[in-house]
């Protein structure tokens, strides 16, 4: 399979996402601009423009009418897919570092950072009620004092959240009583990450230590790992091929090589970018 490369940013790749149908693929960025892109050729449709901060995360609901981003700039924000105009701002403490719907498309989730002495907490909406909406008030609010949340998922049906924290662990949350149901830990560092399969069977991992693991997403069993050679920030599963793709890059300054054998330092200049298709089995 030959790998599509996509030029529309100009900093590290946070988050890459696939529509339902899976012939859009939105990306974004610390460039502070979320793109959405045509997956079968990589054509550039446009971009969502508006934050102030780095993005990190970015998720659109199944019938492909609604985006939801957030950022350090400290808002999550709502968008309308396909004129890419904003239609709602949640302003939050902190940075919100992970974003997305449920399965039915009306209750979204954010998760804030933990800076500024502000905890780190994961926030659920209901999009039916219109004052939890106009007076950014979540139906529950979930503490995480353990480690950061640094991905998150909804699981089957809505009925549970999968997130991946800042030391590798993965946990599933309730979405009605926020207790924990499930626990795992199989990265040795930071997951960037979590996408899951289009059946919401499967869910991806992406993470510091250069590799992208595949879960079962109830029992959340190791599946398959995929290795790369460098940091892997964003991993996505197709809903239309039987591969996966992963994203990812690292800034200039954390590009360095050190030889003690010929007493060398260099250092890279670039900020690099890379798309990897990957078979799924």
């Amino acid at each position: 399979m030959k790998p599509i490369l996509l030029q529309g940013h100009e900093r590290s790749i946070t988050q890459i996402k696939y529509n339902r149908d899976g012939d859009l693929l939105f990306s974004c960025a610390k460039d502070q601009v979320v793109n959405v892109w045509y997956s079968l050729n990589g054509e550039r449709l446009g971009s969502y423009n508006g934050h102030t901060g780095a993005v990190w995360c970015v998720d659109v609901d199944w019938d492909t009418k609604k985006v939801l981003t957030g950022a350090a700039d400290n808002t999550c924000r709502l968008w309308d897919c396909e004129t890419g105009k904003k239609t709602n701002v949640f302003d939050t403490k902190s940075a919100v570092r992970t974003c997305g719907f449920d399965f039915s498309g009306n209750i979204i989730m954010f998760s804030t950072d933990k800076q500024m002495g502000y905890d780190c907490l994961i926030h659920l909406f209901d999009m039916r009620d219109s004052h939890q909406i106009t007076q950014n008030e979540p139906y529950l609010t979930i503490p995480c004092k353990d480690s950061k949340v640094t991905s998150a998922v909804w699981g089957s049906l809505g009925e549970y959240i999968v997130v991946g924290l800042e030391n590798g662990q993965l946990l599933q949350y309730s979405k009605k009583s926020g207790e924990i149901l499930m626990q795992t830990k199989e990265h040795i560092k930071q997951v960037n990450d979590l996408q899951t399969s289009q059946d919401l069977t499967m869910v991806i991992t992406a993470s510091k230590d250069t590799t992208a693991k595949l879960f079962d997403i109830e029992s959340l069993d190791l599946l398959k790992t995929y290795k790369t050679e460098r940091p892997v920030n964003s991993a996505a599963i197709s809903p239309i091929q039987n591969h996966v793709v992963l994203g990812g890059g690292q800034e200039a300054m954390d590009v360095t090589t050190t030889s003690t054998r010929i007493g060398k330092f260099e250092a890279r200049s670039v900020c690099l970018i890379m798309f990897l298709c990957m078979s799924l089995v």
